[in-house]
Protein backbone atom coordinates (compact mmCIF):
# COMPACT_ATOMS: atom_id res chain seq x y z
CA UNK A 1 0.00 0.00 0.00
CA UNK A 2 2.66 2.37 -0.85
CA UNK A 3 2.08 5.65 -2.19
CA UNK A 4 4.58 7.71 -4.30
CA UNK A 5 1.99 10.56 -5.16
CA UNK A 6 2.72 13.97 -2.93
CA UNK A 7 0.38 17.31 -2.28
CA UNK A 8 1.82 20.18 -3.76
CA UNK A 9 0.12 23.57 -1.91
CA UNK A 10 0.75 26.88 -3.37
CA UNK A 11 0.07 28.68 0.17
CA UNK A 12 -1.31 31.99 1.50
CA UNK A 13 -4.46 32.15 -0.62
CA UNK A 14 -8.01 33.73 1.18
CA UNK A 15 -10.52 30.69 0.58
CA UNK A 16 -14.15 30.90 -0.16
CA UNK A 17 -17.51 29.17 -0.54
CA UNK A 18 -18.96 25.85 0.39
CA UNK A 19 -17.35 23.05 1.71
CA UNK A 20 -18.95 19.64 1.98
CA UNK A 21 -18.49 17.20 4.66
CA UNK A 22 -18.57 13.79 4.03
CA UNK A 23 -20.06 10.46 5.87
CA UNK A 24 -18.12 9.57 8.76
CA UNK A 25 -15.38 7.09 8.61
CA UNK A 26 -15.67 5.80 11.60
CA UNK A 27 -19.48 4.89 11.66
CA UNK A 28 -18.85 3.64 7.88
CA UNK A 29 -16.07 0.55 8.45
CA UNK A 30 -18.19 -0.46 12.05
CA UNK A 31 -21.86 -0.78 10.01
CA UNK A 32 -19.54 -2.35 7.18
CA UNK A 33 -18.41 -5.18 9.90
CA UNK A 34 -21.95 -5.41 11.40
CA UNK A 35 -23.34 -6.83 8.35
CA UNK A 36 -21.55 -9.90 8.99
CA UNK A 37 -24.18 -10.40 11.75
CA UNK A 38 -26.88 -11.32 9.28
CA UNK A 39 -27.57 -12.90 6.29
CA UNK A 40 -29.64 -10.34 4.89
CA UNK A 41 -28.66 -7.15 2.64
CA UNK A 42 -27.42 -4.38 4.23
CA UNK A 43 -27.89 -1.02 2.34
CA UNK A 44 -25.52 1.89 3.26
CA UNK A 45 -25.68 5.30 1.89
CA UNK A 46 -23.22 8.54 2.41
CA UNK A 47 -20.39 5.79 2.26
CA UNK A 48 -16.91 7.75 2.23
CA UNK A 49 -14.84 6.98 -0.71
CA UNK A 50 -11.72 6.53 1.00
CA UNK A 51 -8.82 4.07 1.51
CA UNK A 52 -10.15 2.75 4.71
CA UNK A 53 -13.52 1.75 3.36
CA UNK A 54 -11.57 0.48 -0.27
CA UNK A 55 -9.42 -1.86 2.01
CA UNK A 56 -12.16 -2.97 4.05
CA UNK A 57 -14.38 -3.62 1.31
CA UNK A 58 -11.82 -5.89 -0.08
CA UNK A 59 -11.60 -7.89 3.12
CA UNK A 60 -15.76 -8.15 3.01
CA UNK A 61 -15.21 -9.50 -0.73
CA UNK A 62 -12.94 -12.09 0.16
CA UNK A 63 -15.09 -13.26 3.83
CA UNK A 64 -17.68 -14.18 0.56
CA UNK A 65 -19.45 -11.25 1.20
CA UNK A 66 -20.84 -10.08 -2.07
CA UNK A 67 -20.77 -6.29 -2.89
CA UNK A 68 -22.87 -3.85 -4.70
CA UNK A 69 -22.36 -0.54 -5.66
CA UNK A 70 -25.38 1.08 -6.82
CA UNK A 71 -23.66 4.73 -7.31
CA UNK A 72 -21.82 7.11 -5.68
CA UNK A 73 -21.69 6.73 -1.85
CA UNK A 74 -24.43 3.70 -1.65
CA UNK A 75 -23.49 0.10 -1.23
CA UNK A 76 -25.34 -3.19 -0.84
CA UNK A 77 -23.65 -5.87 1.35
CA UNK A 78 -25.25 -9.36 0.89
CA UNK A 79 -23.32 -11.50 3.52
CA UNK A 80 -25.49 -14.54 2.87
CA UNK A 81 -22.21 -16.66 1.65
CA UNK A 82 -19.87 -15.22 4.27
CA UNK A 83 -16.81 -17.72 5.13
CA UNK A 84 -14.22 -16.76 7.62
CA UNK A 85 -11.83 -19.15 6.77
CA UNK A 86 -10.86 -17.14 3.96
CA UNK A 87 -10.03 -14.14 5.88
CA UNK A 88 -7.12 -12.21 3.85
CA UNK A 89 -4.65 -12.00 6.78
CA UNK A 90 -2.10 -9.66 4.72
CA UNK A 91 -5.10 -7.12 4.12
CA UNK A 92 -6.16 -7.66 7.68
CA UNK A 93 -2.76 -7.04 9.37
CA UNK A 94 -2.43 -3.70 7.79
CA UNK A 95 -5.00 -1.48 9.01
CA UNK A 96 -6.18 -1.15 12.65
CA UNK A 97 -10.12 -1.08 12.09
CA UNK A 98 -9.82 -4.89 10.65
CA UNK A 99 -10.12 -6.12 14.60
CA UNK A 100 -13.60 -4.87 14.68
CA UNK A 101 -14.20 -8.42 12.79
CA UNK A 102 -13.63 -9.87 15.98
CA UNK A 103 -16.72 -9.36 17.43
CA UNK A 104 -19.12 -10.78 14.60
CA UNK A 105 -16.46 -13.62 13.99
CA UNK A 106 -16.38 -14.59 17.54
CA UNK A 107 -19.79 -14.22 17.91
CA UNK A 108 -20.54 -17.03 15.20
CA UNK A 109 -17.47 -19.04 14.52
CA UNK A 110 -15.87 -21.32 17.61
CA UNK A 111 -11.99 -20.80 16.02
CA UNK A 112 -10.85 -17.53 14.90
CA UNK A 113 -6.99 -17.33 13.91
CA UNK A 114 -6.08 -13.58 13.42
CA UNK A 115 -3.47 -11.62 12.78
CA UNK A 116 -1.60 -8.61 14.95
CA UNK A 117 -3.43 -5.31 13.44
CA UNK A 118 -1.71 -2.42 11.27
CA UNK A 119 -2.78 0.78 9.76
CA UNK A 120 -2.01 4.25 11.70
CA UNK A 121 0.76 4.37 13.82
CA UNK A 122 -1.41 6.71 16.29
CA UNK A 123 -3.49 4.16 17.82
CA UNK A 124 -1.99 1.33 17.83
CA UNK A 125 -2.59 0.37 21.47
CA UNK A 126 -1.82 -3.98 22.38
CA UNK A 127 -5.28 -5.31 21.89
CA UNK A 128 -5.06 -6.17 25.63
CA UNK A 129 -8.43 -4.85 26.36
CA UNK A 130 -9.86 -6.99 23.48
CA UNK A 131 -8.46 -9.97 24.37
CA UNK A 132 -9.47 -9.76 28.39
CA UNK A 133 -13.19 -8.56 27.49
CA UNK A 134 -13.27 -12.29 24.76
CA UNK A 135 -11.45 -14.33 27.71
CA UNK A 136 -14.37 -12.87 30.35
CA UNK A 137 -16.87 -14.11 27.40
CA UNK A 138 -15.54 -17.23 27.40
CA UNK A 139 -12.65 -17.48 24.55
CA UNK A 140 -9.25 -18.89 25.12
CA UNK A 141 -6.83 -16.72 23.54
CA UNK A 142 -3.20 -18.64 21.87
CA UNK A 143 -0.33 -16.80 20.41
CA UNK A 144 2.00 -17.91 18.10
CA UNK A 145 4.45 -16.27 15.59
CA UNK A 146 2.13 -14.70 13.23
CA UNK A 147 -1.01 -14.95 14.61
CA UNK A 148 -3.73 -14.70 17.86
CA UNK A 149 -5.93 -18.28 17.87
CA UNK A 150 -9.25 -17.38 19.86
CA UNK A 151 -11.57 -20.52 20.49
CA UNK A 152 -15.07 -21.03 22.39
CA UNK A 153 -17.82 -23.12 22.34
CA UNK A 154 -19.98 -20.32 21.39
CA UNK A 155 -20.01 -16.35 23.37
CA UNK A 156 -20.95 -16.08 27.14
CA UNK A 157 -22.70 -13.09 28.88
CA UNK A 158 -20.27 -11.18 31.05
CA UNK A 159 -19.35 -8.22 33.28
CA UNK A 160 -16.71 -6.14 30.88
CA UNK A 161 -15.42 -2.99 32.60
CA UNK A 162 -13.06 -1.09 30.66
CA UNK A 163 -10.08 0.41 32.56
CA UNK A 164 -9.58 3.07 30.15
CA UNK A 165 -12.15 4.54 27.76
CA UNK A 166 -12.10 2.72 24.29
CA UNK A 167 -13.97 3.32 21.35
CA UNK A 168 -12.97 0.08 19.05
CA UNK A 169 -12.76 -1.93 22.14
CA UNK A 170 -16.68 -1.03 23.35
CA UNK A 171 -17.74 -1.42 19.47
CA UNK A 172 -15.99 -4.56 18.80
CA UNK A 173 -17.31 -6.14 22.24
CA UNK A 174 -20.49 -4.86 21.36
CA UNK A 175 -20.62 -6.44 18.19
CA UNK A 176 -19.81 -9.37 19.71
CA UNK A 177 -22.25 -9.01 22.65
CA UNK A 178 -25.45 -8.94 20.40
CA UNK A 179 -25.58 -12.35 19.76
CA UNK A 180 -23.64 -13.96 23.01
CA UNK A 181 -25.95 -16.14 25.11
CA UNK A 182 -27.36 -14.36 28.25
CA UNK A 183 -26.65 -10.74 29.40
CA UNK A 184 -23.14 -8.40 29.22
CA UNK A 185 -22.71 -5.51 30.97
CA UNK A 186 -19.96 -3.33 29.54
CA UNK A 187 -18.51 -0.35 31.95
CA UNK A 188 -17.03 2.66 31.31
CA UNK A 189 -17.80 2.58 27.51
CA UNK A 190 -17.52 5.26 24.77
CA UNK A 191 -20.07 7.31 23.74
CA UNK A 192 -18.71 9.04 20.52
CA UNK A 193 -21.82 9.61 18.20
CA UNK A 194 -20.79 7.02 15.68
CA UNK A 195 -20.81 4.57 18.87
CA UNK A 196 -24.50 5.14 19.32
CA UNK A 197 -25.23 5.22 16.04
CA UNK A 198 -23.79 1.57 15.62
CA UNK A 199 -25.82 0.41 18.68
CA UNK A 200 -28.84 2.54 17.34
CA UNK A 201 -28.42 0.60 14.28
CA UNK A 202 -28.57 -2.93 15.99
CA UNK A 203 -31.69 -2.02 17.90
CA UNK A 204 -33.48 -1.35 14.92
CA UNK A 205 -32.70 -4.67 13.17
CA UNK A 206 -33.38 -7.22 16.65
CA UNK A 207 -30.98 -6.46 19.24
CA UNK A 208 -31.25 -5.75 22.85
CA UNK A 209 -29.20 -2.66 23.64
CA UNK A 210 -29.85 -0.84 26.73
CA UNK A 211 -28.05 2.38 28.00
CA UNK A 212 -27.30 3.33 24.37
CA UNK A 213 -25.48 7.03 24.92
CA UNK A 214 -24.58 6.08 28.51
CA UNK A 215 -21.11 4.83 29.86
CA UNK A 216 -22.94 1.35 30.69
CA UNK A 217 -24.83 -0.58 28.37
CA UNK A 218 -26.83 -3.73 28.84
CA UNK A 219 -26.96 -6.15 25.91
CA UNK A 220 -29.02 -9.37 25.80
CA UNK A 221 -28.24 -11.72 23.28
CA UNK A 222 -30.10 -12.95 20.53
CA UNK A 223 -30.31 -15.54 18.04
CA UNK A 224 -31.08 -13.64 14.91
CA UNK A 225 -30.22 -10.06 13.56
CA UNK A 226 -31.83 -8.39 10.86
CA UNK A 227 -29.66 -6.03 7.70
CA UNK A 228 -31.39 -3.30 6.45
CA UNK A 229 -31.10 0.46 5.11
CA UNK A 230 -28.90 3.12 6.97
CA UNK A 231 -27.16 6.63 6.44
CA UNK A 232 -23.56 7.23 7.79
CA UNK A 233 -23.69 10.29 9.83
CA UNK A 234 -21.34 13.46 8.95
CA UNK A 235 -17.78 12.69 9.57
CA UNK A 236 -17.31 15.36 12.00
CA UNK A 237 -13.46 15.14 12.60
CA UNK A 238 -13.69 15.87 8.61
CA UNK A 239 -15.78 19.10 9.71
CA UNK A 240 -13.22 20.16 12.86
CA UNK A 241 -11.05 20.25 9.98
CA UNK A 242 -12.13 22.21 8.20
CA UNK A 243 -13.42 24.67 10.87
CA UNK A 244 -9.35 24.73 11.91
CA UNK A 245 -8.90 25.71 7.78
CA UNK A 246 -11.43 28.62 7.50
CA UNK A 247 -10.23 30.37 11.18
CA UNK A 248 -6.57 30.28 9.99
CA UNK A 249 -7.28 31.15 6.61
CA UNK A 250 -9.04 33.66 8.28
CA UNK A 251 -11.69 32.89 5.37
CA UNK A 252 -15.04 33.10 5.00
CA UNK A 253 -16.02 29.02 4.26
CA UNK A 254 -20.09 27.56 4.76
CA UNK A 255 -19.27 24.16 5.93
CA UNK A 256 -22.35 21.75 5.10
CA UNK A 257 -23.57 18.33 5.72
CA UNK A 258 -22.22 18.20 9.79
CA UNK A 259 -23.81 17.71 12.71
CA UNK A 260 -23.01 21.21 14.52
CA UNK A 261 -24.20 19.33 17.77
CA UNK A 262 -21.13 16.69 17.53
CA UNK A 263 -19.08 19.65 17.71
CA UNK A 264 -20.17 21.41 20.13
CA UNK A 265 -16.83 22.24 22.40
CA UNK A 266 -14.58 22.79 19.29
CA UNK A 267 -17.20 25.32 18.48
CA UNK A 268 -17.54 27.40 22.04
CA UNK A 269 -13.36 27.02 21.82
CA UNK A 270 -13.43 29.06 18.43
CA UNK A 271 -16.13 31.46 20.05
CA UNK A 272 -13.89 31.94 23.03
CA UNK A 273 -11.00 32.96 20.72
CA UNK A 274 -12.91 35.47 18.63
CA UNK A 275 -14.03 33.49 15.80
CA UNK A 276 -17.71 35.20 13.81
CA UNK A 277 -20.01 32.41 12.63
CA UNK A 278 -23.20 31.49 11.81
CA UNK A 279 -24.92 27.89 12.68
CA UNK A 280 -27.90 26.47 11.04
CA UNK A 281 -29.30 23.03 11.52
CA UNK A 282 -26.63 21.04 9.08
CA UNK A 283 -24.04 23.91 8.49
CA UNK A 284 -21.96 26.00 9.88
CA UNK A 285 -20.75 29.31 8.36
CA UNK A 286 -17.56 31.08 9.37
CA UNK A 287 -16.94 34.23 9.04
CA UNK A 288 -13.17 35.89 8.13
CA UNK A 289 -12.18 36.82 11.45
CA UNK A 290 -8.94 38.70 12.91
CA UNK A 291 -7.09 39.18 16.23
CA UNK A 292 -7.64 35.30 17.37
CA UNK A 293 -6.60 35.19 20.73
CA UNK A 294 -4.99 32.37 21.53
CA UNK A 295 -6.54 29.10 24.36
CA UNK A 296 -5.19 26.32 25.66
CA UNK A 297 -6.66 22.45 24.52
CA UNK A 298 -6.97 19.51 26.63
CA UNK A 299 -8.43 16.53 24.83
CA UNK A 300 -10.92 13.97 26.07
CA UNK A 301 -13.13 11.41 25.27
CA UNK A 302 -16.72 12.71 23.73
CA UNK A 303 -18.22 14.98 24.39
CA UNK A 304 -15.36 16.44 24.67
CA UNK A 305 -12.38 18.17 22.64
CA UNK A 306 -11.42 15.54 20.19
CA UNK A 307 -7.88 13.90 19.87
CA UNK A 308 -8.50 13.57 16.65
CA UNK A 309 -9.12 17.47 16.26
CA UNK A 310 -5.96 18.35 18.08
CA UNK A 311 -4.13 18.58 15.23
CA UNK A 312 -5.71 20.69 13.13
CA UNK A 313 -6.02 22.73 16.12
CA UNK A 314 -2.87 23.20 17.12
CA UNK A 315 -2.32 24.95 13.50
CA UNK A 316 -4.85 27.10 13.88
CA UNK A 317 -3.24 28.32 17.66
CA UNK A 318 -0.38 29.25 15.54
CA UNK A 319 -2.18 32.02 13.65
CA UNK A 320 -3.29 33.49 17.42
CA UNK A 321 -2.56 35.85 19.94
CA UNK A 322 -0.74 34.64 23.17
CA UNK A 323 0.10 31.41 24.00
CA UNK A 324 -1.77 28.11 23.87
CA UNK A 325 -0.90 24.96 25.83
CA UNK A 326 -2.29 21.63 23.62
CA UNK A 327 -2.37 18.88 26.22
CA UNK A 328 -3.06 15.42 24.49
CA UNK A 329 -4.44 13.28 26.76
CA UNK A 330 -5.81 10.03 24.85
CA UNK A 331 -2.60 9.17 22.50
CA UNK A 332 0.80 8.95 23.77
CA UNK A 333 3.33 10.50 20.70
CA UNK A 334 1.04 12.10 19.14
CA UNK A 335 2.32 15.68 19.26
CA UNK A 336 5.51 14.82 17.56
CA UNK A 337 4.25 16.34 14.38
CA UNK A 338 5.00 20.13 15.64
CA UNK A 339 8.62 19.38 14.75
CA UNK A 340 7.19 19.82 11.00
CA UNK A 341 5.26 22.81 12.09
CA UNK A 342 8.50 24.30 13.94
CA UNK A 343 10.47 23.70 10.55
CA UNK A 344 7.53 25.74 8.78
CA UNK A 345 7.99 29.16 11.22
CA UNK A 346 6.09 27.88 14.01
CA UNK A 347 7.14 28.83 17.65
CA UNK A 348 6.01 25.43 19.63
CA UNK A 349 8.36 24.04 22.77
CA UNK A 350 7.85 20.76 23.57
CA UNK A 351 6.87 20.44 27.38
CA UNK A 352 7.07 16.23 27.53
CA UNK A 353 5.65 13.72 25.29
CA UNK A 354 1.68 14.66 26.41
CA UNK A 355 2.01 18.59 25.97
CA UNK A 356 3.15 21.87 23.85
CA UNK A 357 3.50 25.36 24.67
CA UNK A 358 2.81 27.19 21.66
CA UNK A 359 3.29 31.22 21.20
CA UNK A 360 1.54 32.71 18.23
CA UNK A 361 0.69 34.22 15.71
CA UNK A 362 3.66 33.66 13.82
CA UNK A 363 3.75 33.41 9.79
CA UNK A 364 4.41 30.00 8.57
CA UNK A 365 6.81 29.51 5.18
CA UNK A 366 6.27 26.24 2.71
CA UNK A 367 8.38 23.59 3.25
CA UNK A 368 9.11 19.68 1.95
CA UNK A 369 7.22 17.38 4.68
CA UNK A 370 5.86 13.75 5.13
CA UNK A 371 2.66 13.09 6.28
CA UNK A 372 3.23 11.27 9.95
CA UNK A 373 -0.09 10.24 10.33
CA UNK A 374 -4.17 10.62 9.56
CA UNK A 375 -5.00 13.52 11.67
CA UNK A 376 -1.59 15.10 11.53
CA UNK A 377 -1.38 14.44 7.90
CA UNK A 378 -4.67 16.65 7.32
CA UNK A 379 -2.67 19.22 9.44
CA UNK A 380 0.29 19.51 7.00
CA UNK A 381 -2.59 20.61 4.31
CA UNK A 382 -3.84 23.26 6.70
CA UNK A 383 -0.37 24.55 7.08
CA UNK A 384 0.57 24.56 3.78
CA UNK A 385 -2.36 26.25 2.72
CA UNK A 386 -1.80 29.33 5.12
CA UNK A 387 1.95 29.44 4.75
CA UNK A 388 3.89 31.40 1.86
CA UNK A 389 5.18 29.46 -0.87
CA UNK A 390 5.29 26.34 -1.87
CA UNK A 391 4.58 23.18 0.31
CA UNK A 392 5.51 19.73 -0.83
CA UNK A 393 3.61 16.99 1.51
CA UNK A 394 4.40 13.17 0.84
CA UNK A 395 3.24 9.83 2.31
CA UNK A 396 -0.27 11.49 1.42
CA UNK A 397 -1.62 7.54 1.71
CA UNK A 398 -2.49 8.78 5.30
CA UNK A 399 -4.72 11.22 4.61
CA UNK A 400 -6.78 9.61 1.76
CA UNK A 401 -7.46 6.77 4.64
CA UNK A 402 -9.68 9.09 6.15
CA UNK A 403 -11.00 12.38 3.35
CA UNK A 404 -12.85 11.85 0.93
CA UNK A 405 -11.94 14.12 -2.01
CA UNK A 406 -9.52 15.95 -0.48
CA UNK A 407 -8.19 18.04 -3.16
CA UNK A 408 -11.28 18.28 -5.22
CA UNK A 409 -13.35 19.94 -2.12
CA UNK A 410 -10.02 22.24 -1.64
CA UNK A 411 -9.94 23.74 -5.03
CA UNK A 412 -13.36 24.34 -5.40
CA UNK A 413 -13.17 27.04 -2.15
CA UNK A 414 -9.87 28.40 -4.33
CA UNK A 415 -6.87 26.31 -2.59
CA UNK A 416 -4.29 26.10 -5.01
CA UNK A 417 -3.25 22.18 -4.05
CA UNK A 418 -2.85 19.63 -6.69
CA UNK A 419 -1.81 15.60 -6.44
CA UNK A 420 1.39 14.76 -8.21
CA UNK A 421 2.58 11.75 -8.98
CA UNK A 422 6.53 10.59 -8.97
Amino acid sequence: MTNMSKYVIQGGKTLKGTISVSGAKNMATKLMVACLLSDQVMTLKNVPEIEDVNRLLEVLSDLGVKINKLHDNTYQLDPKHFNPKNLNMELVSKFRASILLLGPLLAQYQEIKFPHPGGCTIGKRPIDMFIEGFKKMGVTVSIDDKYYIFRSNGLQGAKIVFPQITVTGTETLLLAAVKAKGITHLINVAQEPEVIALAEYLNKNGAKIRGVGTSVLEIEGVNNLQNSEVEIIPDRIEAGSFLALACASNSNLKITNCNPDHLQVPLTLLEQMGVKMKIGLNEIEILASKDLQALNIKTHEYPGFPTDMQAPFTVLMTQAFGQSLIHETIFEGRLFYTDFLNRMGANIIMCDPQRVLLTGPTKLKGKKLESPDLRAGIAMVIAGLIAEGTTEIENIYQIERGYEGLIDKLKAVGANIIKKND
